[in-house]
């Protein structure tokens, strides 16, 4: 790759080089080497928790308790994958013995199993400086599958991104591996960003971002002599339906935990409830007074970055445009004011403008005049991280409508509580269809993430000396 001017794309170009010549080394690591490494960073992480805590705070101003619990959820899910592959979860293989006899019923020896992609570039999200970032879940799952990482680090929390680096390459170097399992790319430009994706050394991407910035990452991705597969999520706005049955056993407590959950870290969560819908009845006109009162008890700390905040800005003024405002306290201190919008359901499903994703402390209350009319309200979505179904806890033909017209826009649907906070473990799918990921089959929270970087192989017929070898008795 030619270098140009940009001196970051120097940087890359050692970095891929040096994943490039790691990636036979890890891709081919037993389960102690590659479970020592994991668990060796979570400790790292650990250890240094206070001094980690206290930069990131500096850069993101997100308080420590949000941030110690984000370092212990990373840690956590390090050991987590570590646990995996220990388990051989990821390389189980599928045996198909010989059949005698001509097809169909009859065929040769043949064996399934699953190789690394090889190195992943990894773009570091600016709402989870821990959790999505250098160490974060696409780290932790590519290398649990074997391929080293090229860390994009985020503009948002510089200092944090090199501090924990400087942690795992020291783990990396003390465990005597390779350096390029492991490697940092700081202060790229957008433009280094797609020099990045389009290395020819690199063979998957994964990305967590806002939706203008991975879709265009995505189309390099996909415009490469030899494409590679992107696993971007980009932005959603997550609806969520409170039915009059729900609203009226307790409303004011539903209030305050969708309150809580829409100004959750001043609304910077990919999982943030952005939509409310509501069928016409006294309940919820009740429920939306509630709702406001609880919203105005509530005070935004500042927003991770400047351009994030003039982001939320100019997403809350274009919705503004299209639909009436319910309430907006003023500002009180460094954050934004909170703020709820209302509209009619036909005017949500008809105009795009109020699909937008107000990244920040906002929701649209959607107001539905019956079951189908919400159905369309999620049809006109078209893909979202979570939908939330409060009051369908009996047998219905109208429940299961809406059920099903929920799980067709969703990667995850819940039935109680709220979508922020994401568990991570086996039955997580934290990925829906398009917009809100670029490949809903995939998740990039839980154990299953790792699937995203091995590629199956099936072998037939395979000579003994290569079915004894360690890498399929692992």
């Amino acid at each position: 790759m030619t270098t140009h001017q940009d001196p970051a794309l120097s940087v890359i170009d050692q970095a891929v080089a040096k994943a490039v010549a790691a990636s036979e080394i890890w891709g081919e690591s037993t389960e102690t080497v590659r479970g020592a490494l994991l668990r060796g960073l979570a400790e790292a992480l650990e250890k240094n928790g206070a001094e980690l805590v206290a930069i990131a705070d500096r850069e993101s101003g997100l308080g420590e308790g949000r941030l110690n619990g984000e370092v212990a959820r990373t840690a956590f899910q390090l050991r987590g994958f570590a646990d995996e592959f220990e388990s051989d979860v990821p390389y189980r293989r599928v045996d198909d013995a010989a059949v005698a006899g001509a097809p169909p019923v009859g065929h040769p020896r043949l064996t399934r199993v699953k190789r690394p992609l090889g190195p992943v570039a990894m773009f570091s999200a600016s709402n989870f400086p821990f959790a999505f970032s250098v160490l974060g879940g696409d780290t932790a799952s590519a290398l649990a599958a074997g391929c080293p990482v090229v860390v994009k680090a985020h503009s948002g929390h510089p200092d944090l991104s090199r501090a924990v680096y400087e942690l795992a390459r020291r783990v990396v170097a003390e465990q005597q591996l390779p350096e390029g399992v492991l490697t940092l790319v700081e202060g790229a430009s957008r433009g280094a960003g797609g020099y990045l994706v389009q290395h020819p050394g690199i063979a998957a991407v994964a990305f967590t971002g806002s939706y203008q910035g991975g879709t265009a990452l995505w189309r390099l991705a996909n415009e490469r002599p030899r494409p590679i597969p992107f696993f971007g999520e980009l932005g959603s706005i997550n609806p969520l339906i409170a039915l009059p049955g729900a609203l009226e056993k307790d409303s004011e407590a539903l209030a305050k935990t969708l309150a809580g959950s829409i100004t959750l870290g001043c609304g910077q969560f990919c999982t943030s409830p952005g939509v409310v819908v509501l069928l016409e009845h006294s309940a919820s006109e009740r429920f939306v007074e509630q709702l406001a009162a609880a919203i105005r008890q509530i005070k935004t700390h500042r927003m991770l970055t400047p351009s994030m905040r003039n982001g939320f800005d100019d997403a809350a003024v274009t919705v503004a445009r299209h639909a009436q405002l319910v309430f907006q306290p003023e500002a009180d201190g460094d954050g934004p004011a909170p703020r709820l919008f209302s509209v009619v359901a036909e005017d949500f499903i008809a105009n795009a403008h109020l699909r937008e994703e107000m990244f920040g402390p906002a929701a649209l209350i959607v107001k539905a005049n019956s079951v189908q009319q919400i159905s369309e309200v999620l049809a006109a979505i078209g893909g979202t991280l979570t939908t939330t179904l409060w009051g369908v806890d009996e047998a219905s033909d109208s429940n299961r409508e809406l059920v099903r017209a929920a799980e067709a826009v969703s990667g995850r649907v819940l039935f109680a509580g709220v979508p922020t906070g994401v568990a991570v473990c086996a039955a997580q799918q934290h990925g829906g269809p398009w917009p809100s990921s670029t490949a809903p089959q995939t998740t990039s929270v839980g154990y299953a993430a790792i699937e995203r970087f091995l590629r199956p192989v099936a072998l037939q017929d395979a000579p003994s000396w290569w079915m004894k070898d360690a890498l399929f008795n692992a």
